[in-house]
């Protein structure tokens, strides 16, 4: 098993850009879920909008990768000082040692719909006349963005797994780094607002019309959100006290629905033993479990099923979909840094929204947060659409371990 060092991260969603926005958020159990406009959008939902997103501007040397994603990308990368913090890894390990394994859903899919959409308003200019495709809406097109920033020339590449992507490139930069292939990886993931995914949940009965309430007894939907995480992972040999790892990721496919998860969560069980199991724990050494909890009826109670199978219904736990809205793509890198943050200031975030938690489910759900001091192990849950599992274990280094 290798561990991975969390040496620098940062987030960017409707809670606000950085850490401390983040925080704040989290400790004041705020949602950044707000019935508005978007763009040409006329549905009766609650979004989570990065605010001051359609203003930003990249970088003039990236101005050709334009486009909603790579603008929330360029944001996240400015906070916090990661950029700075990525700078000085490839100082220490070189531009070729360092690997970019990025997650999203949609990537830029905005600007082909907004392409498409002024096309037919004026055919006689061309649909590629200005759209550039390969650098917006394609789906590597926020690895390549993240590469061309900081000049890297290592292995890049880009997951697109639904909800569980931007926790499965963990175990991609794991793997690749355990090879000796690379040194140091940018993980995380980018996933912005746009039609298709707000149309595309709305068409299959998902999405709720209030901020989204998981594991509540009335929860009736998703709420879409938006966001972008970044994490500069490093081996965990010169872990200090005090610093974040991974010490465990499984993952797993139940393939048993295109759209829903296996009715007993035996899918998210088999990936959450693979992580306790690669980390060398057990259910009773978790002291919060961030679930994957999308407030839809059917995946709470899946998800409540495996967990309570696992660790019983003594364990700490919520979903903070409920803050941030469903992040889809970017949902897993997220929710690895609300762990990271609980871990770091020692408490556990209660479910933003949440009043009373439906009877049905046995896991032990948090509406309030909860002050853990000794909080040492925590787990992130990330299931997607297909059956696409991933479970990460995170930890706080005490001296002497």
């Amino acid at each position: 098993m290798l561990a991975l060092r969390l040496s620098a991260y940062t987030v960017v969603s409707a809670l606000g850009a950085g850490l401390d926005a983040t925080l704040a958020a989290l400790r004041e159990q705020r949602s950044g879920l707000v019935r508005k406009p978007w763009e040409t959008v006329a549905l009766d939902t609650c979004i989570g909008e990065v605010d001051g997103l359609d203003s930003f501007a990249l970088r003039d040397d990236l101005a050709r990768f334009d486009c909603r994603n790579n603008r929330l990308a360029q944001m996240t990368l400015e906070c916090d000082g990661f950029a700075a913090a990525v700078r000085a890894a490839i100082a220490r390990h070189g531009a070729t040692r360092v690997g970019v394994f990025l997650g999203t859903s949609t990537s830029g899919i905005l600007s082909s719909e907004i392409a498409f959409r002024e096309h037919e308003r004026t055919p006689a200019q061309g649909l590629w006349a200005t759209h550039d495709y390969r650098r917006t809406h394609n789906t590597y097109s926020v690895g390549d963005f993240v590469r061309t920033y900081f000049d890297l020339r290592g292995p890049a590449w880009v997951v697109s797994t639904a909800c569980s992507s931007s926790a499965k490139v963990f175990a991609d930069a794991q793997r690749m780094i355990a090879t000796g292939l690379i040194d140091a990886a940018i993980v995380g993931g980018v996933d912005s607002l746009c039609l298709t995914t707000l149309y595309g949940f709305n068409s299959l009965q998902l999405v709720s019309h209030a901020p989204c309430r998981p594991f509540d007894a009335q929860r009736d939907g998703i709420s879409i959100g938006e966001a972008g995480a970044f994490i500069l992972v490093e081996r965990a040999d010169d872990a200090r006290a005090g610093d974040i790892v991974m010490r465990g990721i499984g993952e797993s496919s139940d393939a048993h629905h295109m759209s829903s998860p296996h009715p007993e969560g035996l899918g998210a069980r088999h990936a959450m033993q693979a992580a306790l199991d690669m980390a060398g724990l057990v259910p009773a050494d978790i002291g919060y479990i961030n679930l994957h909890g999308t407030a839809t009826p059917s995946n709470d109670a899946a998800e409540d099923k495996g967990v309570s199978a696992l660790f019983g219904t003594a364990t700490a736990c919520s979903s903070t979909k409920g803050h941030t809205g469903h992040t889809l793509g970017a949902a897993g890198g997220v929710e690895a840094i609300v762990c990271a943050l609980a871990l770091t200031h020692g408490f556990a975030p209660g479910g933003a929204n949440t009043r009373e938690v439906d009877p049905r489910l046995a896991s032990h759900y948090l509406i309030e947060n909860a002050d853990m001091p000794g909080l040492r192990h925590t787990l992130s849950n990330s299931f997607g659409f297909g059956g696409s599992n991933a479970s990460l274990l995170l930890s706080k280094v005490e001296d002497g371990q």
